[in-house]
């Protein structure tokens, strides 16, 4: 028996240890084409603590699933592991934007303040609506949600051409009744 060589030589089928040209075990090739690899992707992706973790997961991918064919052995590794660099680019890409676009969404931060007047006013527009008969609520509730005319028509039960007036006479209703309830003059 030969000396302890650890598990790592195992992984390569017997042809790779016998019949190939490099004959390296898995260690050897890793010692070999690490520095390399890792130097390659570093200058492809600016950092080396990404390159270092791709290169990882480029010897990973061969221990895991090693190719048919060794007799080129560190240009696999070398494709794999810049497949690997363009995947993390184009996901890194891709979360940037995200991030971009939550940003430009405004997420602000609102004030205690700017919070209780907010509450404030929308409970008064509550209040304002459980005021109106059912009907006006309905309409006025239905047009700010997008809803169309024949939709509101049909939901009160009016005809289509009667739905602008009602919608009309709630909104005057509403606006009387939110001044009055603020201690505002209408």
């Amino acid at each position: 028996m030969k000396g302890k060589q650890g598990r790592w030589p195992a992984i390569f089928p017997t042809q790779m240890e016998k019949g190939a040209k490099s004959g390296l075990t898995y260690q050897e090739t890793y010692n070999r084409y690490y520095p390399a690899i890792c130097r390659q992707l570093t200058y492809m992706l600016g950092s080396r603590a990404v390159a270092e973790e791709i290169t990882q997961e480029a010897f990973l991918k061969l221990y895991c699933t090693p190719p048919r064919q060794y007799q080129n052995i560190g240009g696999w590794l070398s494709k794999v592991a810049v497949n690997l660099a363009y995947n993390y680019l184009r996901s890194e890409k891709s979360r940037l934007r995200r991030e971009e676009k939550t940003k430009s969404q405004g997420l602000k931060v609102v004030s205690c303040e700017e919070a209780a007047l907010q509450n404030e006013e929308n409970n008064l527009v509550r209040i304002t609506l459980q005021t109106l008969p059912k009907r006006d609520r309905l309409c006025l509730l239905m047009k700010h949600s997008g809803f169309s005319y024949d939709e509101i028509a049909e939901a009160i039960g009016v005809k289509k051409t009667s739905v602008g007036t009602i919608i009309a006479r709630a909104q005057a209703k509403f606006k009387r009744v939110y001044l009055e309830q603020k201690g505002c003059d209408a």
